[in-house]
């Protein structure tokens, strides 16, 4: 039986096949992510500075894919927006109902409790600070599109922030290596470049997948909306990197993985579109930056109070989202 190279393409280009590559490519991270940790990234440092750049990184593709109009600049936005709202309200609030977002476990021996409580005093501070970077990125991005644009300074600034904080913590990898007298294992040059094949067909996917919805005639999908649509869809990879840490426990990496995403997505990915192409802050700006900053003191208040996300507040978190999504995309 002959088969075409169209044909070929066409399967290959199927919504379906691009999907499945996508999810594919992204376990790929989280796996070779997972491996780096015992290479000299560890806990809330590898959520913070490694995770998100995985995570994160279709946002990135989607904001670079999108610079080809600049009359996209609000599915920017929107993308970020939605991503941040979804990890911070829907992802953790999840987290906490199955009482996985506690950054001090319970009910553990004293013995054990005793023996780990340096290191969730350490984990509590570096989220707390992880936090107040979000109200800051969040906040000065909300300041510079009070005039309804961000242009290409704007976008430097943003993109400034970003490289300082990532600077901060790079330096904090070195001199907790330098004090536990540990280097980068040789096998993170594997690890890199899995991540790199990884990324590749992570922008693969996305790339094909802008093209499919930008000419899709389905009444259920519009153009218009795609900055909600692809929000949703990169915020899978940030849900199974949360269920696979749930599961095994580390409390610390699910926090800071979701909040650490959307550093890539504010400032970072708005920051590079708007230093290209001039940003026109779009309807649901105000609505999505005030759920964020709410959100994020709610995660504040909790973890600096009580060192846990109790499970009502997780139920109030997954509300918000509803009426966000339902007011956003639904209505």
């Amino acid at each position: 039986m002959n088969i075409s190279i169209a044909t070929i393409q066409g399967y290959l280009l199927h919504p379906l096949t691009l999907l499945a590559v996508f999810l594919a490519a992204s376990l790929m991270m989280i796996w070779r992510l997972h491996a780096m940790e015992s290479k000299g990234f560890e806990g809330t440092v590898l959520g913070t500075l490694i995770m998100p750049y995985c995570s994160g990184f279709p946002n990135l593709v989607f904001a670079y894919v999108m610079s080809s109009s600049p009359r996209n600049g609000g599915l920017v936005i929107e993308n970020s927006l939605v991503n941040n709202v979804t990890n911070l309200t829907l992802i953790l609030g999840v987290a906490a109902f199955f009482g996985s977002a506690a950054v001090v476990q319970k009910n553990v021996s004293k013995r054990k409790a005793r023996q780990h409580a340096e290191f969730h005093r350490i984990n509590r501070l570096n989220l707390l600070f992880t936090l107040i970077a979000l109200f800051l990125f969040t906040g000065t991005l909300w300041a510079l599109a009070k005039d309804g644009v961000l242009d290409f300074y704007d976008g430097l600034v943003l993109i400034g922030l970003f490289v300082f904080w990532q600077v901060l913590h790079v330096f904090e990898v070195l001199k907790d290596n330098i004090r536990k007298d540990k280097a980068f294992h040789w096998s993170l040059l594997i690890d890199i470049l899995l991540l790199g094949v990884s990324a590749y067909f992570v922008y693969f996917s996305v790339n094909h997948l802008v093209d499919w919805v930008s000419t899709s005639k389905s009444p259920y999908l519009s153009f218009a909306k795609l900055g909600w649509f692809s929000g949703l869809l990169m915020v899978v990879p940030n849900a199974i990197l949360a269920l696979y840490y749930t599961r095994i426990g580390r409390q610390d990496i699910v926090m800071t993985s979701q909040v650490g995403d959307g550093h890539i997505c504010i400032p970072m990915c708005i920051g590079l579109f708007a230093v290209f192409r001039p940003i026109h802050i779009p309807a649901f700006f105000q609505m999505g930056t005030l759920i964020i900053l709410g959100a994020g003191l709610v995660h504040f208040l909790c973890i600096s109070i009580l060192g846990r996300v109790p499970r009502t507040v997780g139920v109030g978190l997954v509300g918000v989202y509803a009426v966000y999504l339902y007011k956003g995309l639904l209505q």
